[in-house]
C-alpha cells in the first residue's frame, strides 16, 4: 500500500507543478496585459489548488505510512541531511506552499479590481512553486 502511495505521489506532482505553472503564467500574463479577470481564469486558479489540495492530502497519508516519514521522526534524523527531509522540511514547507496557494486563491476571489486578482495569484503561486521545488527530493526525482 505505501508503495501505491509513493508512486501516486510521484507521479502526481508533475501535474501539480503544472497546474501551479500553469495558473502563474496565466495570472502574470493578465496582470501584464491589463486584461478582465474573468471565470476562466478563476477556474484555472481553482484547478491549480485543487492539484496541490490532493497532492497534500496523499503526502500527509503517505507521511504517516511511510518508515521515511512519521516515524522517522527523531533525534537522530535531525543529524542526517535526507532524513531530516524526509521526516521534517519537505512535509513543512509543502504544507507551507499549499496554504499560500489557498490563501492567494481567496484574496483573488475577494478582490475587485482585475489587476489585483491576477496579482494575488501570481504572487503566491510564485511564492509557492519556489518552495515546492526546494523542498523536492531530487536525488528519488531523477532516478
Amino acid at each position: 500500500m505505501t508503495t501505491g502511495f509513493q508512486h501516486l505521489h510521484s507521479y502526481l506532482a508533475y501535474l501539480v507543478l503544472a497546474g501551479i505553472i500553469f495558473s502563474f503564467i496565466l495570472a502574470l500574463f493578465g496582470a501584464l496585459s491589463g486584461k478582465e479577470f474573468g471565470e476562466k481564469d478563476r477556474k484555472f486558479g481553482l484547478i491549480g489548488m485543487i492539484l496541490a489540495h490532493i497532492q497534500l492530502l496523499i503526502g500527509i497519508v503517505l507521511y504517516f505510512l511511510s518508515p521515511l516519514g512519521f516515524s522517522n521522526l527523531s533525534g537522530d534524523a535531525m543529524g542526517d541531511s535526507l532524513s531530516r527531509l524526509y521526516a521534517l522540511e519537505h512535509p513543512l514547507i509543502n504544507i507551507l506552499a499549499v496554504a499560500l496557494i489557498t490563501i492567494g486563491y481567496s484574496r483573488a476571489k475577494k478582490l475587485t479590481e482585475s489587476r489585483s486578482r491576477f496579482r494575488s495569484i501570481y504572487m503566491f503561486y510564485g511564492i509557492a512553486f519556489i518552495l515546492i521545488l526546494s523542498r523536492i527530493p531530487w536525488n528519488a526525482w531523477l532516478n
